[in-house]
């Protein structure tokens, strides 16, 4: 009998159950353009670990366009080091990671990362003593993004998330924490990714600012077709995205 790989994952549906994996109709039908991202028995050691001393192991996740995730776990079981595979900033040990049909080994990764995912933080990231509009005007720039009027462009994206046009000109500093996570998500869009990873977006916010914010990523996911990955700890957000990805530690 083949030995079993070790991993430290578990799939499961929004409702927390394991998943059998028995294809569905749909599933069996499913165009592989349904699939943006694809993890395939990614493994991750550090350079100054011992030699089966991993930091995630042999992991194996697909992500749909149109579908918001998200993926669960308790501290060290390799959450962190999994964005960090998936936006780019570290490369797999071992296994690969393939996004719109190209492994990220082959592709030019600030491209990547300026034009083709948004990331959301829990802490926001935003520069605070700079406007909101300043704030997703920046992003554009790196980006590279050529529009004449960028300002009314952050604007727009600004109402997308539920701000007011007069809160343009208004320093971060002055906003609530709800309002910067909103200005975060709206700097996120600024090139329209066709990805949004958010890093614990809400575990800085109320339970109804969480509410309001998992009604912005549901809108992006099912209403603009994205694809939308959560790391989360909250409850609320795993009774609201589509599916959910289990992290265990490594035994």
């Amino acid at each position: 009998m083949a030995n079993k790989k070790k991993n430290n994952y578990v799939s499961k549906d929004k409702l927390g159950n394991n998943f059998v994996h028995k294809e569905s109709k749909e599933e069996k039908n499913k165009s592989p353009k349904d699939i943006l991202l694809s993890i395939k028995n990614a493994s991750y050691r550090y350079s100054d670990a011992k030699e089966n001393d991993y930091a995630l192991k042999n992991v194996s996740f697909d992500f749909e366009r149109g579908k918001i995730y998200a993926i669960r776990g308790r501290s060290g079981t390799g959450k962190t080091t999994l964005l960090s595979l998936i936006s780019g900033l570290e490369r797999c040990s071992e296994g690969e990671i393939i996004f719109a049909g190209k492994s990220l080994k082959n592709m030019n990764l600030d491209k990547y990362r300026n034009s083709d995912i948004g990331i959301v933080f829990q802490s926001y990231n935003l520069l605070p003593f700079m406007t909101a509009s300043e704030n997703i005007i920046l992003s554009m720039d790196a980006s590279g993004l050529k529009i004449k009027n960028k300002k009314e462009k952050a604007i727009e994206l600004m109402e997308k998330v539920g701000l007011k046009a007069s809160y343009a000109n208004r320093k971060v500093l002055r906003l609530s924490g709800g309002e910067q996570q909103r200005v975060a998500i709206a700097r996120s869009l600024s090139y329209n990714p066709k990805m949004i990873i958010a890093d614990e977006p809400t575990g800085n916010l109320d339970k109804q600012t969480e509410t309001e914010i998992l009604e912005i990523f549901k809108k992006l996911a099912h209403e603009e077709h994205k694809c939308v990955i959560i790391v989360t700890h909250s409850q609320n957000v795993c009774d609201t995205v589509d599916k959910i990805y289990d992290l265990k530690k490594i035994k």
